[in-house]
Order: C-alpha cells, then structure tokens, then sequence
C-alpha cells in the first residue's frame, strides 16, 4: 500500500496559538483582525443555515450572492495591514454592491406591513434564523469598528455590514408572511 499523502486540513502552525494572514505576517489568534474576519465567517455560516431553510429560490439567490460577498470581506480583513492589494483587494466595486443591498431593501420592504412597532424575533424557521443572523452581522459590524480603531480597514467593509443588517431585518419579515408566519409584536408591560 502507498504511503498516505499528507492531509492539507492542518498544518500545525497555529497550535501555538497564532494564525497566518494573507500577506505572510502572523497574528494572536484572539486579535481585533482575527475576531472581525471570524466574526463574518460565523454570519456566512448562520446564512448557510437560513438558506437551507427556504423553499424560495428568490432568498437563496439572494442570500448565496452575499455569502460570496463575505468571503470577499472576509479575505479582505484576513490581509496584513497594508498587502490587502498583494493577496488581492477582494471587496470591489463597493459602491455598486451597497446599492444593491439598498435596491433589495426597498424591493422587499415594500413587500410587507410597514412597521407600526417593534417585533420580536421569531415567527417561522426561516424567518427566525435570519433574524438572528441580523444579529450575527450586527457582532461582526463591532468587530470590523473595533478593528478599525487600531488597523485601516476598508470604510465600503462597515457600510455593508450596517446596511446587510437591515437587509436581513426586512428579509426575516418577508420570509414570515411567504410562509404566513405572524409577527410577534413587542409589547411593553
């Protein structure tokens, strides 16, 4: 039997406790850098979730564009400080992917009741996971401000994650009355 060829999962290298950016440097695998990039990783992964949850083609286009998005950003904040352009500037044509964002927000929040108050989250599988994936995008939104206060980020980074966070609000609403699940309004006591 030939010998086994070496697994690529593991290198061993960060078993010390630090990781490798694009760009060669190394960093605490707890640093702002790598909190903010984990931080979109882990909303990329929550969308996977809600995505496998829709039977809409629309939403899981929809969420399947962003997800490529944040891997974009994602590789983008795994960069060095200042050889984001060696490893590939990845986060292109910003201004056009907010505005897009933007035009979905307007699509679909035309689509449901206005808001007359606030509303838990919740209402069907679907619905429910994207509001927490709203959540999710909001976290990695502080780890990209917390980041930014040491290191240059991209600016484009910040408006996209402030604006998929209200994309997601309104995609979570629109998910719940597709599947005719009510919204739970928020009552005060």
């Amino acid at each position: 039997m030939p010998p086994r060829k070496k697994s690529m999962l593991y290198t061993r290298s960060g078993d010390a406790g630090s990781t490798g950016l694009f760009g060669g440097g190394r960093v605490p695998k707890d640093s702002p850098r790598v909190e903010a990039y984990g931080c979109v990783d882990e909303l990329n992964s929550a969308l996977g979730l809600a995505s496998a949850s829709f039977a809409q083609p629309e939403l899981r286009d929809v969420i399947a564009s962003i997800q490529n998005e944040l891997f974009n950003i994602g590789s983008e904040l795994a960069s060095e400080t200042g050889k984001a352009s060696e490893a590939g500037h990845m986060f292109t044509d910003e201004g056009q992917k907010i505005a897009g964002l933007e035009a979905l927000i307007d699509e679909h929040d035309a689509k449901v009741e206005p808001l007359r108050t606030f509303v838990l989250p919740g209402g069907s599988a679907g619905g429910a996971m994207l509001h927490f994936c709203r959540t999710v995008c909001r976290r990695a939104e502080r780890a990209v401000v917390r980041l930014s206060r040491d290191e240059p980020v991209n600016p484009a980074v910040l408006t996209y994650l402030n604006r998929l966070s209200d994309l997601l609000f309104v995609l979570a609403r629109f998910a719940n009355k597709a599947d005719g699940a009510p919204e739970t309004p928020w009552r005060k006591k």
